[in-house]
């Protein structure tokens, strides 16, 4: 085992990361930039460095100072968390030269399901079902029209190296398209310096639903059940819950064995999700593959009893999965609920600011996740996702009122939050009968 681990992140899920490896007998070292020299996981981890100015390009995007970091303090591993470089596979690569243990997958797997147009392909290869789509790269506006054509409208333009809704476009007619194509192009490579598009059909009335994979260096690969991830706006996810409220066995099952196959036909090491749409005829396709661990990872904690952050240490000091597929049982169900600084009134315009007064909510079955405190200065340089209410429940009624009484416990004053916003779609009716896809938002909210 690691006797000591940097964490190349920062707000919640350094913190998470750092109390892991406290349980666990881990040292740690904290990485942060000059505008969070008083931030949490500074605090709580033994030992800090400040990697750079606020920009994340500067500090948390800074490869070198980060591998100088890890070196200058010993650290024999590094855990990327998510977001930043945690699929960067050039930095993966880094790692391993540097004869430091990058804990996430290799290099190849980050690079080759980073890429959507290659995992696609590699999916298809293996069997998995995949949504139709073009043959290839999209480059050039005589080939969006002619893949188009083909495909039938609706489409969905994407970007191969997208992520987080950018680089995105749905258009229902031809005369649309090419304005759609050349914006989600120039956002694409704005955004992740890649340009490369291609074209799926758009899945009408889609939930999302994605599966939590761990997979040991020893071939061994289980999954820990689905998560629905259908609460979005502008395909950004808002709540998530497991189980899905519409699986039934018969397709967790199907479902969940497509994903291990998934993992497996490309010899996938450590945490990973596999992402599905499942349209309103029972019929999934593969979405994409997120190397890495995901924002909403507690709630599946919550209803397996496996700590995922854990898992991924012990696989990345080469520990055997000490269960199989088997020994996994769904206990209860869980909901997360992204607590953000920004005003939904304002187009959810992110909201800075010092935080004047703080009440986390408590009590059975309720977990919050967060890096923030009373006094803490929300910088305007980073994501503004602030912390994760997460409740678990007997079942999805009880769940749904744990969170309802969490929402209203939970106070943050000196700047504006999506807390009531989130008690909104928690007394949807829709939300509470489980009728929802992933324009439950645009629907229910028409004017946000």
């Amino acid at each position: 085992m690691f006797k000591k681990i940097l964490i190349a992140n920062r707000g919640e899920i350094a913190v998470r990361i750092i109390r892991a490896c406290n349980e666990m007998g881990i040292q740690t070292v904290a990485v942060y930039s000059e505008v969070d020299k008083d931030a949490l996981h500074t605090q709580l981890a033994d030992e800090a460095v400040c990697i750079g100015p606020a920009k994340s390009k500067d500090s948390y995007l800074n490869m070198q100072n980060i591998l100088s970091a890890t070196v200058l303090t010993g650290a024999e591993a590094i855990h990327p968390g998510y977001g930043f470089l945690s699929e960067n596979s050039k930095f993966a690569q880094m790692c391993e030269e540097c004869d430091i243990k990058y804990i996430g997958p290799d290099s190849h797997n980050i690079d080759n399901m980073g890429n959507k147009l290659k995992a696609r392909e590699m999916m298809i290869k293996a069997g998995v079902p995949v949504v139709p789509g073009s043959d290839g790269e999209i480059d050039s506006e005589e080939k969006a029209l002619k893949s188009a054509r083909d495909i039938g409208y609706p489409i969905m333009i994407k970007a191969s190296a997208g992520g987080g809704g950018r680089g995105i476009r749905v258009v229902s007619k031809e005369e649309d398209l090419l304005d759609a194509y050349n914006t989600a192009k120039t956002e694409a490579e704005t955004a992740f310096g890649d340009g490369t598009m291609y074209m799926e059909k758009f899945i009408e009335e889609p939930r999302h639903i994605e599966f939590q994979i761990l997979a040991d260096e020893h071939g061994n690969v289980v999954h820990l059940n689905e998560r629905d991830c259908s609460i979005q706006r502008r395909n950004q996810k808002v709540i998530e819950e497991a189980p899905g409220a519409i699986m039934t066995e018969e397709l967790r099952k199907n479902m969940g064995s497509v994903a291990v196959k998934a993992a497996k036909s490309i010899n996938y090491k450590n945490a990973g999700t596999i992402e599905f749409l499942l349209d309103k005829y029972g019929k999934y396709y593969f979405m994409e593959m997120n190397t890495r661990i995901q924002v909403e990872h507690p709630i599946t904690e919550m209803i397996t009893g496996i700590d995922l952050v854990k898992a991924q240490i012990r696989i990345a000091s080469g520990q055997v999965l000490p269960y199989n597929q088997e020994d996994i049982k769904i206990q209860g169900h869980a909901i997360e609920c992204r607590i953000n600084a920004e005003n939904p009134d304002k187009n959810f315009m992110p909201c800075p600011g010092v935080i004047k007064s703080l009440h986390i909510p408590g009590g059975y079955g309720i977990r919050v996740d967060s890096a923030v405190y009373q006094g803490y200065k929300i910088p305007p340089t980073y994501d503004s996702m602030i912390g994760k209410l997460i409740v678990h429940g007997k079942n999805r009624d009880e769940a749904i009122r744990k969170m309802r009484r969490a929402l209203g416990e939970f106070i943050i004053e000196g700047v504006d939050t999506n807390i009531d916003f989130q008690f909104k779609i928690v007394n949807n009716k829709n939300f509470i009968k489980g009728d929802f896809d992933t324009s439950f938002i645009s629907k229910e909210f028409k004017n946000m």
